[in-house]
């Protein structure tokens, strides 16, 4: 116990990003929390403390690397926090709007960022196609950590994003095969694919894709989630 929280605090400090003994204790509290809620709800398969360091910490900070990680930052079905949390203890002045659909999710993300005492984090309980009527085009980076496929992810997250901002999408080993997939939808909703930020999680591959938006996304985006599930806008030849 404790040996890959020791990797996590010394993988930060070889990227020039060293962590206060205050930043650690929220870390610390982050991962029992997360280990004590998750008896009663389902918050994530990952049950042991010391792999919560390495599977969700780490992982969501990698996505900082070789990006400035500042101003408004939206995460988009954001479960137990992943990846904006971990961001928001290691930059505290990122201002965060964490959009979650599931209520239950939603109670243990409040009594987290409590219990974290974080400042300017709010906790939203909505889908996001229903929320971008209220914030469209209002951040300066949108990300998803979800499962969904990339097309589906661009119409979820991209009309959230600032023209100049940025959707990060965090992905694995098939990235490059979603990306060829999704290169329609990703300049239909007005924005270039800048770079792949390749990351090595202990023999894991992660490719965090840095989608930058350079046109005003068409009203009719995001369609009604049942559309968006069901006619994904993926390229012309790519399997449905």
């Amino acid at each position: 116990m404790g040996n890959k929280k020791n990797q996590f605090y010394e993988n930060l400090k070889d990227h020039n990003q060293a962590l206060s003994e205050y930043q650690k204790q929220q870390f610390e509290i982050y991962a029992a929390m997360l280990v004590e809620w998750n008896q009663k709800m389902n918050l994530t398969a990952i049950k042991e403390e010391d792999e919560i360091y390495e599977k969700h910490f780490l992982d969501c900070i990698l996505m900082s690397y070789g990006v400035e990680i500042q101003g408004t930052f939206c995460d988009v079905g954001s479960g137990a926090g992943f990846p904006s949390l971990p961001l928001k203890i290691v930059y505290p002045d990122l201002k965060v709007w964490i959009v979650e659909p599931l209520q239950k999710r939603c109670q243990f993300l409040n009594a987290l960022v409590d219990k974290l005492k974080l400042n300017d984090v709010m906790i939203i309980n909505a889908r996001a196609e229903d929320y971008v009527k209220e914030k469209r085009e209002a951040f300066d980076i949108v990300s998803a950590r979800a499962v969904a496929n990339l097309a589906m992810l661009c119409e979820l997250c991209i009309p959230l994003t600032k023209v100049n901002g940025l959707f990060i999408a965090m992905k694995g080993p098939n990235a490059k095969q979603e990306i060829d997939e999704s290169n329609d939808a990703i300049k239909i909703l007005g924005c270039e694919l800048e770079g792949i930020n390749f990351q090595d999680l202990n023999g894991n591959e992660r490719n965090n894709l840095i989608i930058r938006k350079v046109l005003r996304t068409p009203k009719k985006y995001p369609r009604a989630f049942a559309q968006i599930k069901k006619h994904p806008l993926r390229s012309k030849g790519s399997n449905e």
